[in-house]
């Protein structure tokens, strides 16, 4: 049967289980939105800015384990949305940004929003290419699907001239794609044994992609039979249960100090999945490159993860899943004393205490927010200090109730909140921003409530950049520059996007907001007031001045 490019195309996506896309429409693939005219199967997400729907196609495939799929048009819609593949690349998340782009005819005369996507593209994804025959679609596309799931997971770019999706062209379909299981010899797993068996101090450190249900209970399963302290590399607290007895608690920003000894004391490291980057490694200090004195064993999919930046005592290149359902089988004897050590330190950690003289303590609202609302709820947040707050106090419940970019992006906690509510309608979902953080997508209240998504907004405002003043304060303490915010009012806002929304401005006034707010349908909204002087759990602006 004889198909346009455009329906080829759609075809495809049906054929690798695709069932929802994120778009900002554009004419340069008019052919792909009339064929999805006729798709039911597959909803289609109508977003306010391309940044907005790369965010959300990337928290999708977080969550899906498969690509999030999403469509913008050539040159500003596809600079609008590489922020959303640089989050996906860094956060090993699989998504495939489709972009529609001049006629095959105009090409290379700098035509109408014309961008060389390839090289623009080529050092922030996985793959990135240029279909120019419409007979290839279903190559391309299954090869889309296969690059950005397997090794290390991540985002693809594929071009769609104009005029190449209105060709009409007899293909034969390509088959659902699968990810392809990777495990490393006998070789690696008996010498991990005789470390396991050795080890005096080890610690776990976990992260990465591809952590499921299945995965986290047989890791952690195991964790608890070895009595091993495990650890949440930056931003990926959610690989397991955080109640489980065997917790220590996350690195990257602000960790707790008794952890960080901990980590530095360890002679046995046994990293799945993470990379081992910046944020989790404190610039690479608190774990070297080289890691003197400590046994590193690496466990990742990809193998030119292993031994790109640390050295490897042990590399094992295995799925989480694969290398989950190794240490199931497997028994040591354990450190009891260690496990509940560290998860003791981790609980008063995480127990937020009143600070005295602060109007609205953001420690004892994530408090409140754990009594009030369900372990599963998904935890969704952007860039920013606001955020160090839950990613300390709140107890993430497993596998798919953190969406937070490791890649420090602004504007994503609204977005894949978004997508995160579409996904699973029957979970509760929450999107964290701070002021600066919320206006950079805050246009995307007008996709969810046109969506009929169900989330809680909660807008933290200290009315600065808090970050980068933090930063000034230490470097040049007291030269405040460019980091004052005159912000709207976020509540007001919020309802003429068609939300409720309040206005929370002392610590004793938020639980009774978040029940009014918890008790309400749709988008709700709480503006939440805070001062710029407090600026993370553990610290002041004063005292970082002062110091």
């Amino acid at each position: 049967m004889s198909r346009t490019g455009g329906r080829i195309l759609v075809d495809q996506l049906l054929a690798q289980g695709c069932d929802r896309i994120f778009t900002v429409p554009g004419e340069s693939f008019l052919a792909v939105l009339d064929a999805l005219h006729d798709t039911p199967a597959i909803e289609v997400v109508t977003c306010r800015q391309e940044g907005g729907a790369a965010f959300m196609a990337c928290a999708d495939g977080a969550l899906t384990h498969r690509p999030g799929i999403a469509f913008v048009t050539r040159g500003p819609g596809a600079t609008n949305a590489s922020i959303g593949v640089h989050v996906a690349m860094q956060d090993s998340q699989p998504m495939i940004l489709f972009i529609g782009d001049v006629d095959r005819g105009t090409r290379d005369r700098e035509a109408f929003q014309e961008v060389d996507f390839q090289a623009m593209f080529a050092p922030l994804a996985k793959w990135a290419a240029r279909i120019d025959d419409a007979r290839r679609i279903p190559e391309y596309v299954a090869r889309a699907y296969a690059t950005a799931m397997n090794g290390r997971p991540g985002p693809v770019v594929l071009a769609l001239p104009e005029d190449m999706l209105l060709d009409v062209v007899e293909v034969v379909d390509r088959p659902r794609v699968e990810r392809v299981v990777y495990r490393s010899g006998t070789d690696a797993y008996m010498a991990l044994d005789q470390e396991l068996l050795t080890a005096a101090k080890p610690v776990a450190i976990i992260g990465g992609a591809g952590w499921d249900e299945v995965s986290a209970h047989h890791f952690e399963r195991w964790a608890q039979s070895y009595q091993l302290p495990v650890v949440a590399a930056f931003r990926r607290q959610d690989a397991i249960d955080n109640t489980s007895s065997v917790w220590a608690g996350n690195l990257g920003y602000g960790p707790n100090p008794k952890l960080v000894a901990r980590i530095k004391d360890a002679d046995l490291l046994l990293v799945i999945g993470a990379r081992l980057g910046e944020a989790t490694t404190d610039g690479y200090t608190l774990i070297a490159p080289d890691h003197p004195g400590q046994t590193l064993v690496h466990v990742h999919p990809d193998p030119d993860e292993l031994n790109r930046t640390f050295r490897a005592d042990i590399a094992i290149c295995a799925t989480i899943s694969d290398f989950a359902q190794e240490l199931y089988d497997t028994d040591y004897p354990g450190f009891p004393e260690d496990a509940a050590e560290a998860h003791a330190e981790y609980l008063d950690w995480s127990t937020p205490a009143a600070r005295e003289g602060v109007t609205l303590d953001l420690g004892p609202c994530v408090a409140t927010m754990r009594e009030a609302m369900p372990a599963d709820t998904i935890i969704c947040n952007g860039a920013g200090n606001y955020s160090g707050w839950w990613h300390r106090y709140w107890r993430y419940a497993g596998p798919g109730t953190q969406l937070a970019p490791t890649a420090g992006a602004m504007g994503y906690g609204l977005p894949a909140a978004v997508a995160a509510s579409l996904r699973h309608p029957d979970r509760s979902v929450v999107a964290l921003a701070g002021d600066g953080c919320f206006l950079m997508n805050g246009q995307e209240l007008a996709t969810a409530v046109q969506h009929g998504a169900t989330i809680l907004v909660l807008v933290i405002d200290n009315s600065a950049y808090g970050t980068i003043r933090m930063h000034q304060e230490r470097e040049f303490p007291g030269r405040v520059s460019a980091t004052k915010l005159h912000n709207p009012d976020f509540a007001a806002l919020a309802r003429a996007y068609g939300c409720w929304a309040e206005t929370v401005e002392r610590t004793e006034d938020f639980a009774p907001a978040l029940d009014r707010a918890l008790a309400q349908p749709g988008v709700k909204l709480l503006h939440i007031k805070t001062d710029v002087e407090t600026i993370s759990p553990s610290t002041t602006l004063s005292a970082i001045r002062a110091k």
